[in-house]
């Protein structure tokens, strides 16, 4: 194992190795419109509210196949839809990210039930080909699962005419990325649980574990989610980590001074919207009943909870509290598409 030095020397030299790679500067256009981070950041406060999330997305929002390839072991069937952030925030995409594009990878013969596990693209992750070689043709040969790979707005097909690589013309690009991909995971959910897929996951390498893991939240049922070399936020990323020598500061240090609505205006709605995990737990706490409930334990399984006593969690969680203080301070799949395609189509 590296102890602390070690590992920081080794995270630092593997930075400076995949720094070498960029080629390009990040954010070249600025923040992006003022009047853009207004509406992203305003829309910002009602999908980040699960309750109104819920109905932000039909369960029937149409979704289409277009064009189904057979292989040996799975088929595969290229399909798309219109993000429903175009509904919601007009105008916010660009016109080549306004159509969502998917491949859905799925198994000749299932093992057991009808599992699929949507895939979200990491950085410089375009269009499908690795995801669908690294992880979903694995997944279907070992677990017999289906994969569906969402292509990330700004990547792939849904690369603007003026972006250069994988490098995010403006800094709001990267909040719009965001919303987007929330919703379209909804819709994606939504169309495989009415078509009687189940269980349904999620997973994402780095920035795709992160948008994975913004997307479930917003989703009202249990359901599995393995976020990979991703954490919590992406700000130190850009900051201090190993994309931070490819941003372009000058021209936000630029616009920041000269328009003062960044500082007036937009600031104010960075401001934490939802209710905070951390306080909300000891509310859970006082009623031993509810925990069991949430765990969806019953017969022997209660034993475990009884067990691992209201004083222990209370403890833990007290703990837990305290750091965070201290850091505050410091048409349905089976209906049919334009040309006639159903899922009836898809392996069952």
């Amino acid at each position: 194992m590296y102890n602390a030095g070690g590992w920081s020397m080794a995270v630092s030299r593997l930075d400076v190795f995949y720094r070498r790679l960029l080629l390009t500067k990040l954010f070249i256009g600025g923040w992006g419109k003022p009047e853009d981070l207004k509406r992203i950041f305003e829309f910002r406060k009602i999908i980040g509210d699960r309750e109104r999330c819920k109905s932000l997305v039909p369960k029937d929002y149409p979704v289409y196949i277009n064009k189904t390839e057979d292989l040996t072991d799975c088929q595969i069937h290229d399909g798309f839809f219109m993000s429903p952030l175009e509904h919601l925030v007009p105008g916010i995409l660009p016109p080549e990210a306004v159509k969502a594009r998917f491949q859905f990878i799925v198994p000749k013969k299932w093992q057991r039930n009808r599992p699929v596990c949507i895939h979200l693209a990491g950085t410089g992750d375009h269009f499908f080909w690795r995801r669908r070689t690294l992880m979903a043709r694995p997944m279907i040969k070992e677990a017999g699962m289906a994969s569906l790979l969402l292509e990330n707005p700004y990547y792939g097909y849904r690369k603007p005419k003026d972006q250069r690589r994988s490098s995010l013309k403006n800094v709001s690009d990267l909040f719009v990325m965001g919303g987007a991909l929330i919703l379209e995971s909804t819709v994606l959910l939504r169309w495989l649980e009415r078509d009687g897929y189940w269980p349904l996951g999620m997973t994402g390498i780095s920035m795709g574990g992160y948008m994975a893991s913004l997307a479930v939240t917003n989703w009202p049922k249990p359901i599995p989610l393995i976020p990979c070399l991703s954490w919590s936020t992406a700000s130190s990323v850009f900051t201090t980590g190993v994309l931070s020598k490819a941003v372009n500061w000058t021209e936000l240090e630029k616009q920041y001074a000269i328009n003062s609505v960044y500082e007036e205006e937009i600031i104010k709605l960075l401001e934490y919207c939802g209710a905070d995990s951390f306080k909300m737990m000891p509310n859970l706490l006082k009623n031993v009943n509810s925990l069991e409930h949430l765990l969806g334990l019953s017969g022997d399984h209660e034993v475990s909870v009884s067990q691992y006593s209201k004083t222990q969690m209370e403890a833990e969680v007290d703990g837990g509290l305290q750091g965070y203080r201290a850091g505050e301070r410091e048409q349905q799949l089976s209906s049919v598409n334009s040309k006639g395609t159903s899922l009836d189509t898809v392996t069952r």
